[in-house]
């Protein structure tokens, strides 16, 4: 199992107001990289394409109001994953998030996706300060 961890991101939004956020996909279409197309979601599914890669789809696993919101991969998606959105609060207005993307990964795969799948995730917690702020 091949783990990618985003650096952890502070954010001048409650812990509340990310986990809410995070707990509907049609919000992470914001989050994405330009090279994500084809998106299409509803509250509790969402699949696209990474340009040159593969289509991923992603549901909700679990999910533990305003800490942990637990997503895992849906449909035709090439591997099996699972992303993890830590959300630790810093006071009441105001938070740290770690997201964490765990993949079972041919050896083949690993060499190639590494890369692609560890800045995903930063940019992924990039996105979320940028746009989570602007709200």
């Amino acid at each position: 199992m091949a783990s990618f961890k985003s650096n952890e991101v502070s954010i001048a939004k409650s812990n509340g107001f990310i986990y809410n956020f995070l707990s509907d996909f049609r919000n992470f279409e914001k989050l994405m990289p330009e090279q994500v197309t084809n998106w299409t979601s509803d509250g509790e599914k969402c699949s696209f394409t990474i340009q040159n890669m593969a289509t991923l789809g992603m549901k909700f696993r679990s999910k533990t109001p305003s800490q942990l919101i637990d997503i895992e991969s849906d449909g035709n998606s090439p591997f099996p994953f699972t992303l993890q959105c830590n959300i630790h609060e810093s006071d009441e207005n105001s938070c740290r998030v770690m997201l964490q993307l765990n993949a079972e990964l041919s050896p083949m795969m690993m060499m190639m996706a590494s890369r692609p799948l560890g800045n995903f995730v930063n940019i992924l917690a990039e996105k979320l300060k940028e746009v989570s702020e602007k709200a």
